[in-house]
């Protein structure tokens, strides 16, 4: 019997994947429920099992785009499993032997009597660049210079020669397209401008060194600075809920909820996993759902579902090194909140220089929705919470707050 097999519908609004990397070899045997390839989505990068055991028969290459409902491959579940079930698949065969030709393509022509003999073409080639057939390697039979290699060739600037000058031209997925195109939007659809200031971590820094131990050895977590931004975030678009709206054509949406989205850096590329009703989370809560969903977009688990909606962003490029950006807001969302890293600095507090850890922080925001002064009221206000978590991300009772 001859199964079908159909792509499945990743997500609302999703009527086409593309077909990243089968996981298989054409007419191998694979089990019921194995990852038989990656589908890429315009949001996220899913892995397809097979529904039945059986000879699998493709129905589409690697890049190929695929509407969903359409066969993607075929399994014959009367096909017999091979007797060595260890045997190398056909893929692995074939990476060898692409490894072992590329070794030896990329070895050294022995010089000949041919070695930088020019065809017609080629010789052109190269006397319109002035490059003289000396300066040129060849590729072709026994060294001679291909018209490639005249057209790849380029003329010497005084500079050492020999060493590789190699390029690849590679398909980027439809998850990398889809972004892209998404950020160009932004920058053409929205009137996004940013605003910054920046945050004395030292009270937070205290409280950390203080509990982090306790914290980690209560909850299995670790208190990390998340959990503090976020809930900064939150009490700030309380005072401020235009940062929490968005557009809609004429209208704008205003949002009586707080689902925070976090960017993480995954294996395909920029995921932006959301935190549901982030208000309702405890220190422990967010940085629960921070761990969880960040294993899951490092992991390529996360599913469409937990990457769609979020009313405002928090992204962390501090993680890299970065100092400072001008963050790109995740439509339709209003408002992004940029972290940076935290560096000791000089500032003065109570007319006196100390040293303090500074981190800069940026709000983008769609001026469309959100004026000058909620943006960098905005901004004030989760500053103040950063600065004076104990206070007012905590009561003045940590213990309570953090659940210890």
């Amino acid at each position: 019997m001859i199964l079908e097999m159909k792509v499945p519908s990743p997500g609302e609004s999703i009527t086409e994947v593309e077909i990243a990397t089968w996981l298989v070899q054409d007419g191998d045997y694979v089990e019921k429920d194995q990852p038989i390839a990656e589908v890429d989505s315009d949001k996220a990068t899913l892995e397809l099992p097979a529904e039945e055991s059986g000879i699998i028969t493709f129905k589409a290459e690697e890049g190929d785009a695929v509407a969903v409902g359409a066969v993607v491959c075929l399994i014959d579940m009367d096909g017999e499993k091979p007797a060595n079930s260890e045997k190398p698949s056909a893929r692995s065969d074939k990476s060898v032997e692409k490894k072992e030709e590329k070794v030896v393509t990329s070895s050294p022509v022995e010089k000949t009597y041919a070695s930088g003999t020019t065809s017609p073409a080629s010789k052109k080639i190269l006397d319109e660049k002035g490059i003289v057939p000396s300066e040129v390697k060849g590729t072709g039979r026994d060294g001679r210079i291909t018209k490639d290699d005249a057209v790849n060739a380029m003329p010497s600037m005084g500079t050492p020669s020999g060493g590789s000058r190699g390029s690849e031209r590679v398909k980027m997925s439809m998850l990398r397209r889809k972004v892209a195109q998404r950020l160009v939007a932004v920058k053409n659809e929205t009137a996004m401008l940013t605003t910054f200031n920046e945050v004395d971590m030292k009270p937070i820094f205290d409280l950390r060194n203080e509990y982090k131990e306790a914290f980690k050895a209560k909850h299995g977590v670790g208190l990390g600075f998340m959990s503090f931004f976020t809930l900064a975030i939150v009490r700030a678009l309380k005072l401020y809920p235009d940062v929490n709206s968005m557009l809609d054509g004429d209208y704008k949406i205003m949002n009586d909820f707080h689902d925070i989205s976090i960017a993480v850096s995954g294996p395909k590329g920029l995921m932006v996993p959301v935190i549901r009703n982030a208000e309702n989370l405890t220190f422990r809560g967010v940085e629960s759902e921070v761990k969880r969903l960040a294993n899951r977009a490092r992991d390529g688990q996360i599913t469409v579902d937990e990457m769609t909606g979020g009313t405002f962003t928090i992204t962390n490029g501090g993680v890299f090194g970065s100092m400072l950006s001008t963050p790109i807001l995740n439509p339709p969302q209003s408002g992004i909140l940029g972290m940076h890293n935290i560096v000791e600095r000089p500032i003065a507090i109570n007319g006196e220089v100390v040293i303090r850890p500074i981190m800069y922080v940026a709000l983008s925001y769609d001026h469309r929705v959100i004026d000058g002064r909620e943006s960098v009221g905005f901004l004030v206000a989760v500053k103040e919470a950063l600065e004076n978590p104990l206070e007012i991300l905590l009561n003045n009772n940590p213990k309570k707050g953090l659940e210890l």
